[in-house]
């Protein structure tokens, strides 16, 4: 007797738990330092969504070793719904595809919650390469062997970048970054000479003639950097990857609230004011189920695999 009504207290207790959520402000953690890519998109939809959910949305950046970190904190966190994760392909599909032994698996040690959207990816050079396309940065890198550098900020930087040098044939330098936000610090000063990114810091610049848009890796091109073509149109194969980002949460949070959080962040990304927001990004925000996403999380891991094995990426 005492058992079953220790369990129903508890049950009144869980729903009235979930009934009242949220009561505090959330925490959402990013993998990657501000300025980036993944934090300047995690503060366009934090606030909306906090005003949606009634409760503060606040950003914690833990950066480092590719997103393991940040991912390893929310796999840890409890799983009350004040803890979410703005997951990247970087920590969530290059990670698990590159590792001989995973630190955690992205289909079933996270509560997936909805899609946030994919990111627009750019072949960016510094003015000072003497290229004013890309067909002119393969004939110059070709022409050139080991004298350029390439700088990346994340995981679908390193293998975009590895299958177009493979593709190609080059013969270029790595300098990996933390993320694009110091990338585009050392782009802009001519340090790093080419870069795969995402727009960040570096489109103003573009606009400003102090760096080159070579291509764009989206299937379309961007209003953001409307001169960059795609690959297709530049003649080059395209990269089998999809850079995304999608919300998180740790490992068994209840139903109810990864529900909650996922039909008001679809209310969030419809905004116009949030999709414009994005569009300067050249960010294309979609929202999802829990179950879509965890299906397009799969979807990706298996082409990360794919490519790292294409490109000869050794696993560590």
């Amino acid at each position: 007797m005492r058992k079953m009504l220790a369990s129903v207290l508890a049950a009144l207790f869980c729903s009235a738990s979930l009934a009242q959520y949220p009561n505090k402000p959330i925490r959402l953690i990013v993998p990657f330092p501000p300025a980036g890519a993944a934090e300047l998109g995690a503060r366009i939809f934090a606030h909306p969504l906090g005003t949606q959910l009634g409760q503060p949305v606040i950003i914690e950046t833990k950066p480092g070793a590719d997103g393991i970190i940040a991912s390893e904190y929310v796999k840890q966190a409890a799983p009350d719904g004040y803890t979410l994760y703005y997951g990247t392909a970087t920590g969530m599909s290059y990670v698990p595809a590159v590792k001989k032994v995973p630190p955690y698996d992205p289909v079933n040690d996270f509560t997936p919650v909805s899609m946030v959207g994919t990111f627009g990816f750019f072949v960016f050079t510094h003015v000072s390469v003497p290229a004013n396309n890309i067909g002119e940065l393969v004939a110059y890198a070709r022409a050139n062997p080991g004298k350029l550098n390439y700088g990346s900020g994340n995981g679908t930087s390193i293998l975009a970048t590895g299958s177009f040098a493979g593709l190609q044939k080059l013969d270029m330098v790595h300098i990996p970054y933390k993320g694009d936000g110091p990338l585009s610090v050392d782009l802009l000063a001519g340090r790093v000479n080419m870069a795969i990114a995402t727009p960040g810091i570096a489109g103003p610049q573009v606009k400003d003639g102090k760096l080159r848009a070579l291509a764009t890796l989206l299937p379309n091109r961007s209003p953001l950097l409307p001169d960059a073509p795609t690959l297709a149109e530049a003649g080059l194969a395209p990269i089998p990857i999809t850079p995304w980002g999608a919300l998180f949460g740790p490992p068994r949070m209840p139903k109810e609230i990864v529900d909650r959080v996922a039909r008001d962040l679809a209310i969030v990304l419809a905004k116009p004011e949030v999709k414009d927001a994005f569009g300067k990004l050249a960010f294309e925000p979609r929202s999802s189920t829990p179950q879509e996403l965890s299906a397009f999380v799969a979807e990706q891991l298996d082409a990360y695999r794919r490519v790292a094995r294409q490109v000869g990426l050794s696993l560590d």
